[in-house]
Protein backbone atom coordinates (compact mmCIF):
# COMPACT_ATOMS: atom_id res chain seq x y z
CA UNK A 1 0.00 0.00 0.00
CA UNK A 2 2.69 1.85 1.19
CA UNK A 3 4.73 1.20 -2.16
CA UNK A 4 1.06 2.13 -3.91
CA UNK A 5 1.06 6.09 -2.95
CA UNK A 6 4.51 6.60 -3.49
CA UNK A 7 4.42 5.73 -6.87
CA UNK A 8 1.04 8.11 -7.46
CA UNK A 9 2.40 11.24 -5.32
CA UNK A 10 5.59 11.13 -7.78
CA UNK A 11 3.52 10.98 -11.04
CA UNK A 12 1.52 13.43 -10.24
CA UNK A 13 4.34 15.53 -9.10
CA UNK A 14 6.00 14.71 -12.53
CA UNK A 15 3.16 15.58 -14.44
CA UNK A 16 2.77 19.02 -12.43
CA UNK A 17 6.58 19.48 -13.69
CA UNK A 18 6.17 18.64 -17.43
CA UNK A 19 2.80 20.75 -17.39
CA UNK A 20 4.99 23.49 -15.83
CA UNK A 21 8.12 23.26 -18.24
CA UNK A 22 5.46 22.81 -21.31
CA UNK A 23 3.58 26.18 -20.25
CA UNK A 24 7.87 27.86 -19.87
CA UNK A 25 8.49 26.30 -23.54
CA UNK A 26 5.22 27.58 -25.09
CA UNK A 27 5.47 30.67 -24.01
CA UNK A 28 9.28 31.10 -24.86
CA UNK A 29 8.35 30.13 -28.48
CA UNK A 30 5.61 32.02 -29.17
CA UNK A 31 2.99 29.61 -29.28
CA UNK A 32 1.52 31.44 -26.33
CA UNK A 33 3.05 34.70 -25.43
CA UNK A 34 1.91 37.56 -22.42
CA UNK A 35 3.05 40.29 -24.48
CA UNK A 36 1.22 43.02 -26.61
CA UNK A 37 2.19 42.70 -30.47
CA UNK A 38 5.12 45.62 -31.10
CA UNK A 39 6.32 47.65 -33.71
CA UNK A 40 7.95 45.59 -36.49
CA UNK A 41 12.13 45.73 -36.02
CA UNK A 42 13.01 47.39 -38.94
CA UNK A 43 10.85 50.47 -38.50
CA UNK A 44 11.77 50.83 -35.10
CA UNK A 45 15.45 51.39 -36.78
CA UNK A 46 13.72 54.97 -38.32
CA UNK A 47 12.84 56.26 -35.45
CA UNK A 48 15.47 56.00 -32.71
CA UNK A 49 15.40 59.41 -32.06
CA UNK A 50 11.92 59.32 -30.53
CA UNK A 51 12.07 55.88 -28.59
CA UNK A 52 8.69 54.55 -27.65
CA UNK A 53 7.97 53.31 -24.12
CA UNK A 54 5.40 50.73 -22.87
CA UNK A 55 3.67 50.47 -19.83
CA UNK A 56 3.88 46.46 -19.84
CA UNK A 57 6.06 45.00 -17.29
CA UNK A 58 9.83 44.41 -18.52
CA UNK A 59 9.42 40.47 -17.58
CA UNK A 60 13.70 41.17 -17.84
CA UNK A 61 14.22 37.12 -17.78
CA UNK A 62 12.25 35.90 -20.07
CA UNK A 63 12.84 38.81 -22.76
CA UNK A 64 16.39 38.40 -22.09
CA UNK A 65 15.93 35.00 -22.88
CA UNK A 66 13.62 35.64 -25.62
CA UNK A 67 16.53 37.78 -27.27
CA UNK A 68 18.99 34.91 -26.87
CA UNK A 69 16.48 31.96 -28.66
CA UNK A 70 13.92 33.82 -30.82
CA UNK A 71 13.83 36.92 -33.33
CA UNK A 72 10.05 37.41 -32.50
CA UNK A 73 10.57 38.04 -29.07
CA UNK A 74 13.70 40.40 -29.86
CA UNK A 75 10.94 42.48 -32.24
CA UNK A 76 8.59 42.58 -29.15
CA UNK A 77 11.95 44.61 -27.29
CA UNK A 78 12.51 46.60 -29.86
CA UNK A 79 10.28 49.67 -28.88
CA UNK A 80 11.74 49.85 -25.18
CA UNK A 81 13.90 52.80 -24.90
CA UNK A 82 17.33 50.74 -25.37
CA UNK A 83 17.73 49.75 -28.41
CA UNK A 84 18.52 45.53 -28.86
CA UNK A 85 21.91 44.58 -29.20
CA UNK A 86 21.45 43.92 -32.74
CA UNK A 87 20.72 47.24 -34.14
CA UNK A 88 24.04 48.73 -34.47
CA UNK A 89 25.20 45.82 -36.92
CA UNK A 90 22.14 45.75 -39.15
CA UNK A 91 22.59 49.11 -39.47
CA UNK A 92 26.01 48.48 -40.45
CA UNK A 93 24.92 46.07 -42.75
CA UNK A 94 22.29 48.43 -44.19
CA UNK A 95 25.13 50.79 -45.17
CA UNK A 96 27.22 48.29 -46.40
CA UNK A 97 25.10 47.16 -48.87
CA UNK A 98 23.76 50.86 -49.94
CA UNK A 99 27.61 51.02 -50.44
CA UNK A 100 27.35 47.70 -52.92
CA UNK A 101 24.32 48.94 -53.88
CA UNK A 102 26.50 52.30 -55.23
CA UNK A 103 29.37 50.60 -56.70
CA UNK A 104 27.00 48.59 -58.68
CA UNK A 105 25.40 51.50 -60.45
CA UNK A 106 28.78 53.10 -60.97
CA UNK A 107 30.35 50.34 -62.33
CA UNK A 108 27.09 50.14 -64.62
CA UNK A 109 27.26 53.69 -65.56
CA UNK A 110 30.79 52.99 -66.18
CA UNK A 111 30.17 50.02 -68.79
CA UNK A 112 27.23 52.24 -70.20
CA UNK A 113 30.25 54.58 -71.20
CA UNK A 114 32.26 51.98 -72.35
CA UNK A 115 29.86 50.42 -74.49
CA UNK A 116 29.00 53.94 -75.54
CA UNK A 117 32.44 54.87 -76.93
CA UNK A 118 32.83 51.12 -78.41
CA UNK A 119 29.78 51.85 -80.37
CA UNK A 120 31.19 55.24 -81.35
CA UNK A 121 34.18 54.14 -82.32
CA UNK A 122 32.66 51.26 -84.03
CA UNK A 123 30.56 53.66 -85.88
CA UNK A 124 32.99 55.45 -87.28
CA UNK A 125 35.17 52.20 -88.51
CA UNK A 126 32.27 51.49 -90.63
CA UNK A 127 32.16 54.20 -92.18
CA UNK A 128 35.74 54.40 -92.71
CA UNK A 129 35.03 50.77 -94.45
CA UNK A 130 32.22 51.65 -96.60
CA UNK A 131 34.08 54.95 -98.14
CA UNK A 132 37.41 52.54 -98.49
CA UNK A 133 34.94 49.63 -100.69
CA UNK A 134 32.79 52.74 -102.29
CA UNK A 135 36.46 54.52 -103.72
CA UNK A 136 36.99 50.59 -105.36
CA UNK A 137 33.70 50.52 -107.03
CA UNK A 138 34.31 53.84 -108.71
CA UNK A 139 37.48 53.20 -110.04
CA UNK A 140 36.82 49.64 -111.15
CA UNK A 141 33.73 51.24 -112.68
CA UNK A 142 35.82 53.66 -114.69
CA UNK A 143 34.55 56.62 -113.10
CA UNK A 144 37.91 57.96 -112.15
CA UNK A 145 39.53 57.44 -115.00
CA UNK A 146 42.34 54.82 -114.42
CA UNK A 147 42.86 52.20 -116.50
CA UNK A 148 44.83 49.01 -116.02
CA UNK A 149 44.85 46.04 -117.28
CA UNK A 150 42.20 43.52 -115.89
CA UNK A 151 40.28 46.32 -114.86
CA UNK A 152 37.11 44.81 -116.71
CA UNK A 153 37.47 41.28 -116.90
CA UNK A 154 35.55 38.63 -115.37
CA UNK A 155 36.59 36.69 -112.21
CA UNK A 156 36.76 33.60 -114.30
CA UNK A 157 38.81 35.18 -116.53
CA UNK A 158 41.59 35.31 -114.27
CA UNK A 159 44.60 32.88 -115.04
CA UNK A 160 44.85 30.07 -112.02
CA UNK A 161 48.17 31.09 -111.44
CA UNK A 162 47.06 34.23 -110.20
CA UNK A 163 44.69 32.74 -107.35
CA UNK A 164 47.50 32.10 -105.19
CA UNK A 165 47.22 34.52 -102.84
CA UNK A 166 43.72 34.02 -101.44
CA UNK A 167 43.67 32.02 -98.71
CA UNK A 168 40.46 29.97 -97.61
CA UNK A 169 39.00 28.92 -94.56
CA UNK A 170 36.26 26.80 -94.32
CA UNK A 171 36.01 26.45 -90.48
CA UNK A 172 35.46 30.18 -90.19
CA UNK A 173 34.54 30.94 -93.72
CA UNK A 174 37.01 33.14 -94.48
CA UNK A 175 39.19 34.17 -97.76
CA UNK A 176 42.43 36.57 -96.99
CA UNK A 177 44.26 37.53 -99.70
CA UNK A 178 47.64 38.25 -98.28
CA UNK A 179 49.74 41.46 -99.74
CA UNK A 180 53.69 41.01 -99.04
CA UNK A 181 55.12 43.78 -96.80
CA UNK A 182 51.97 44.33 -95.47
CA UNK A 183 52.12 42.56 -92.05
CA UNK A 184 51.23 39.32 -94.37
CA UNK A 185 53.30 37.32 -91.85
CA UNK A 186 51.21 38.19 -89.17
CA UNK A 187 48.03 37.63 -91.12
CA UNK A 188 49.11 34.51 -92.37
CA UNK A 189 49.84 32.53 -88.73
CA UNK A 190 46.43 34.06 -87.50
CA UNK A 191 44.85 31.83 -90.81
CA UNK A 192 47.07 29.32 -89.34
CA UNK A 193 45.83 29.41 -85.82
CA UNK A 194 42.36 29.65 -87.05
CA UNK A 195 42.60 26.91 -89.85
CA UNK A 196 44.68 24.35 -87.66
CA UNK A 197 46.75 23.56 -89.92
CA UNK A 198 50.31 23.53 -88.23
CA UNK A 199 51.19 21.49 -85.13
CA UNK A 200 53.34 22.64 -82.37
CA UNK A 201 56.41 20.21 -81.49
CA UNK A 202 56.18 21.06 -78.01
CA UNK A 203 52.47 20.38 -77.29
CA UNK A 204 51.49 18.13 -79.97
CA UNK A 205 48.38 19.62 -81.33
CA UNK A 206 47.81 22.82 -83.45
CA UNK A 207 48.80 26.16 -82.79
CA UNK A 208 46.38 28.47 -80.51
CA UNK A 209 48.96 31.41 -79.91
CA UNK A 210 49.82 33.34 -83.42
CA UNK A 211 52.59 35.00 -81.64
CA UNK A 212 53.85 31.39 -80.57
CA UNK A 213 53.91 30.01 -84.81
CA UNK A 214 57.25 30.52 -86.06
CA UNK A 215 57.15 33.36 -88.72
CA UNK A 216 59.47 31.41 -90.80
CA UNK A 217 57.00 28.51 -91.31
CA UNK A 218 54.18 30.61 -92.41
CA UNK A 219 55.09 31.19 -95.65
CA UNK A 220 55.46 27.89 -96.37
CA UNK A 221 52.78 27.32 -99.35
CA UNK A 222 51.73 23.97 -97.93
CA UNK A 223 49.88 25.32 -95.02
CA UNK A 224 47.04 27.12 -96.70
CA UNK A 225 44.33 26.14 -99.06
CA UNK A 226 44.55 28.99 -101.94
CA UNK A 227 41.84 29.55 -104.98
CA UNK A 228 45.12 28.63 -106.92
CA UNK A 229 44.77 24.67 -106.07
CA UNK A 230 41.21 24.69 -106.15
CA UNK A 231 42.09 22.76 -109.84
CA UNK A 232 43.89 20.16 -108.39
CA UNK A 233 41.36 19.37 -105.38
CA UNK A 234 38.10 20.07 -107.38
CA UNK A 235 38.98 20.00 -110.83
CA UNK A 236 35.87 21.30 -113.25
CA UNK A 237 33.80 22.08 -109.97
CA UNK A 238 36.64 24.58 -108.80
CA UNK A 239 35.07 27.56 -110.71
CA UNK A 240 31.96 26.67 -108.30
CA UNK A 241 32.94 26.57 -105.37
CA UNK A 242 34.83 29.76 -106.19
CA UNK A 243 32.07 31.76 -106.92
CA UNK A 244 30.23 30.04 -103.75
CA UNK A 245 32.84 30.92 -101.43
CA UNK A 246 33.14 34.68 -102.72
CA UNK A 247 29.66 34.97 -102.39
CA UNK A 248 29.02 33.61 -98.51
CA UNK A 249 32.30 33.86 -96.88
CA UNK A 250 33.85 36.92 -95.00
CA UNK A 251 36.70 38.67 -97.99
CA UNK A 252 39.91 40.74 -96.21
CA UNK A 253 42.79 42.26 -97.57
CA UNK A 254 45.85 44.63 -95.72
CA UNK A 255 47.12 47.37 -98.16
CA UNK A 256 50.10 50.64 -97.72
CA UNK A 257 51.30 53.47 -100.04
CA UNK A 258 52.48 51.75 -102.66
CA UNK A 259 56.14 54.26 -102.78
CA UNK A 260 56.41 53.21 -99.41
CA UNK A 261 55.85 49.42 -99.28
CA UNK A 262 58.63 49.62 -102.81
CA UNK A 263 61.37 50.75 -100.37
CA UNK A 264 60.24 48.21 -97.41
CA UNK A 265 60.56 45.54 -99.98
CA UNK A 266 63.95 46.87 -100.96
CA UNK A 267 65.13 47.48 -98.01
CA UNK A 268 64.23 43.55 -96.74
CA UNK A 269 65.68 41.68 -99.86
CA UNK A 270 68.61 43.66 -100.65
CA UNK A 271 69.75 46.02 -98.34
CA UNK A 272 71.20 43.07 -96.33
CA UNK A 273 72.31 39.52 -97.83
CA UNK A 274 69.32 37.53 -99.19
CA UNK A 275 70.85 34.53 -101.17
CA UNK A 276 67.80 34.06 -102.77
CA UNK A 277 67.16 37.06 -103.47
CA UNK A 278 70.38 38.23 -104.77
CA UNK A 279 70.60 35.08 -107.31
CA UNK A 280 67.44 35.56 -108.93
CA UNK A 281 67.33 39.54 -108.72
CA UNK A 282 70.49 41.36 -107.18
CA UNK A 283 72.75 39.73 -109.64
CA UNK A 284 70.25 40.83 -112.33
CA UNK A 285 70.29 43.90 -111.63
CA UNK A 286 74.15 44.33 -110.99
CA UNK A 287 75.23 42.89 -114.67
CA UNK A 288 72.27 44.82 -116.51
CA UNK A 289 72.55 48.15 -114.72
CA UNK A 290 76.41 48.34 -112.53
CA UNK A 291 79.28 49.41 -114.02
CA UNK A 292 81.17 46.20 -112.22
CA UNK A 293 84.00 44.87 -114.50
CA UNK A 294 84.29 41.21 -114.51
CA UNK A 295 82.11 38.23 -112.70
CA UNK A 296 80.22 38.78 -110.06
CA UNK A 297 80.29 37.44 -106.54
CA UNK A 298 78.63 34.19 -106.79
CA UNK A 299 77.36 34.32 -103.21
CA UNK A 300 75.09 37.75 -101.46
CA UNK A 301 77.84 37.30 -98.46
CA UNK A 302 80.80 37.75 -100.69
CA UNK A 303 78.86 40.33 -102.29
CA UNK A 304 78.22 42.32 -99.34
CA UNK A 305 81.66 41.74 -98.54
CA UNK A 306 83.08 43.38 -101.27
CA UNK A 307 80.87 46.22 -101.32
CA UNK A 308 78.71 45.33 -103.93
CA UNK A 309 75.13 45.39 -103.54
CA UNK A 310 72.26 46.59 -105.66
CA UNK A 311 71.50 50.45 -105.17
CA UNK A 312 67.60 51.57 -105.13
CA UNK A 313 67.98 53.38 -108.27
CA UNK A 314 69.02 49.98 -109.94
CA UNK A 315 65.82 48.26 -108.35
CA UNK A 316 63.52 51.09 -109.96
CA UNK A 317 65.24 50.96 -113.26
CA UNK A 318 64.70 47.24 -112.89
CA UNK A 319 60.98 47.50 -112.17
CA UNK A 320 60.64 50.31 -115.13
CA UNK A 321 62.47 48.19 -117.57
CA UNK A 322 59.82 46.39 -120.24
CA UNK A 323 62.54 43.38 -120.07
CA UNK A 324 61.69 42.70 -116.52
CA UNK A 325 57.75 41.22 -117.37
CA UNK A 326 58.80 39.95 -120.36
CA UNK A 327 61.09 37.55 -118.70
CA UNK A 328 58.75 36.76 -115.32
CA UNK A 329 56.05 38.35 -113.81
CA UNK A 330 56.69 40.87 -111.28
CA UNK A 331 57.87 39.20 -107.86
CA UNK A 332 55.26 39.01 -105.29
CA UNK A 333 57.22 41.66 -102.64
CA UNK A 334 56.64 44.50 -105.63
CA UNK A 335 53.33 43.22 -107.46
CA UNK A 336 50.97 45.47 -107.70
CA UNK A 337 48.20 45.28 -105.00
CA UNK A 338 45.45 45.26 -107.90
CA UNK A 339 47.45 42.31 -109.74
CA UNK A 340 47.59 40.10 -106.34
CA UNK A 341 44.10 40.38 -105.46
CA UNK A 342 41.89 41.27 -108.03
CA UNK A 343 39.72 44.31 -105.93
CA UNK A 344 37.79 44.74 -109.48
CA UNK A 345 36.73 40.77 -109.20
CA UNK A 346 36.40 40.21 -105.68
CA UNK A 347 34.39 42.21 -103.64
CA UNK A 348 36.16 42.33 -100.67
CA UNK A 349 34.09 43.03 -97.02
CA UNK A 350 37.28 44.35 -95.28
CA UNK A 351 39.87 46.58 -96.31
CA UNK A 352 42.62 47.54 -93.74
CA UNK A 353 45.41 49.36 -94.05
CA UNK A 354 49.01 48.94 -92.54
CA UNK A 355 49.05 52.48 -91.40
CA UNK A 356 46.26 51.88 -88.96
CA UNK A 357 47.20 48.21 -88.09
CA UNK A 358 45.88 48.48 -85.24
CA UNK A 359 42.63 49.54 -85.04
CA UNK A 360 41.96 47.74 -88.67
CA UNK A 361 42.99 44.53 -87.31
CA UNK A 362 40.39 45.15 -83.84
CA UNK A 363 37.69 45.30 -85.97
CA UNK A 364 38.38 42.72 -88.34
CA UNK A 365 38.42 39.98 -85.51
CA UNK A 366 35.56 41.60 -84.27
CA UNK A 367 33.98 41.35 -87.56
CA UNK A 368 35.17 38.10 -88.27
CA UNK A 369 33.79 36.96 -84.82
CA UNK A 370 37.18 35.11 -83.77
CA UNK A 371 38.19 37.73 -81.37
CA UNK A 372 37.18 36.16 -78.57
CA UNK A 373 39.88 32.85 -79.70
CA UNK A 374 42.66 35.10 -80.54
CA UNK A 375 44.68 38.45 -80.52
CA UNK A 376 46.64 39.73 -83.68
CA UNK A 377 50.46 39.27 -82.99
CA UNK A 378 51.95 42.36 -81.76
CA UNK A 379 55.41 41.49 -83.30
CA UNK A 380 57.67 44.06 -84.79
CA UNK A 381 56.09 46.55 -86.85
CA UNK A 382 57.98 47.00 -89.84
CA UNK A 383 59.80 50.47 -89.69
CA UNK A 384 59.96 52.11 -93.00
CA UNK A 385 58.00 55.47 -92.71
CA UNK A 386 56.40 57.66 -94.93
CA UNK A 387 58.54 60.45 -94.17
CA UNK A 388 61.31 58.65 -95.71
CA UNK A 389 59.66 58.73 -98.90
CA UNK A 390 61.65 62.26 -99.89
CA UNK A 391 64.82 61.35 -99.10
CA UNK A 392 64.80 57.31 -100.95
CA UNK A 393 63.41 59.11 -103.92
CA UNK A 394 65.84 61.81 -103.53
CA UNK A 395 68.30 60.06 -106.41
CA UNK A 396 66.08 58.55 -108.78
CA UNK A 397 65.64 61.04 -111.80
CA UNK A 398 62.36 63.05 -111.89
CA UNK A 399 61.11 61.42 -114.98
CA UNK A 400 61.75 57.85 -113.74
CA UNK A 401 59.97 58.82 -110.47
CA UNK A 402 57.20 59.81 -112.55
CA UNK A 403 57.20 56.29 -115.04
CA UNK A 404 56.90 54.88 -111.14
CA UNK A 405 53.93 56.59 -110.14
CA UNK A 406 52.04 55.21 -113.96
CA UNK A 407 52.96 51.83 -113.00
CA UNK A 408 51.74 51.86 -109.62
CA UNK A 409 48.84 54.60 -109.86
CA UNK A 410 45.96 52.22 -109.88
CA UNK A 411 46.90 50.89 -106.27
CA UNK A 412 47.27 54.78 -105.41
CA UNK A 413 43.85 54.96 -106.62
CA UNK A 414 41.83 52.37 -105.79
CA UNK A 415 43.19 52.19 -101.84
CA UNK A 416 42.88 56.64 -101.39
CA UNK A 417 46.63 57.10 -101.06
CA UNK A 418 47.28 60.13 -101.86
CA UNK A 419 49.38 61.60 -105.32
CA UNK A 420 52.93 62.01 -103.71
CA UNK A 421 53.24 65.58 -105.51
CA UNK A 422 56.17 66.17 -103.71
CA UNK A 423 58.08 62.84 -104.86
CA UNK A 424 56.82 64.33 -108.37
CA UNK A 425 57.45 67.45 -108.89
CA UNK A 426 61.25 67.97 -107.13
Amino acid sequence: MGTWRGFRVAFILGSLFMILLIIVYWDDVGGFTLYPLQEPKHESLHSNSHPQTTSQPSHSTSTSKARTNSSSTASTTASSKTPAPEEPGVAAEEHIEEEGKEKQEQRKEETREDEKVERSHTAVDDREQEARKQRIMNVCSGMDAVEFPGRTRAFEQIPNRELDHLIVDDTHQIIYCYVPKVACTNWKRVMVVLSQSLISPSSGKPYTDPEAVPPDLVHNSSLHLTFAKFWRHYGSLSHHLMALKLKHYTKFLFVRDPFVRLISAFRNKFGRPNEDFYKQFGSVMLRRYSNVSGSLPETAAEAFAAGIKPTFQQFITYLLDPETERESIFNEHWRQVYRLCHPCQVKYDFIGRLETLDTDAEHLLKLLEVDDLLRFPLGARNRTAASWERDWFAQIPLTMRRELYKLYEPDFELFGYPKPESTLHQ
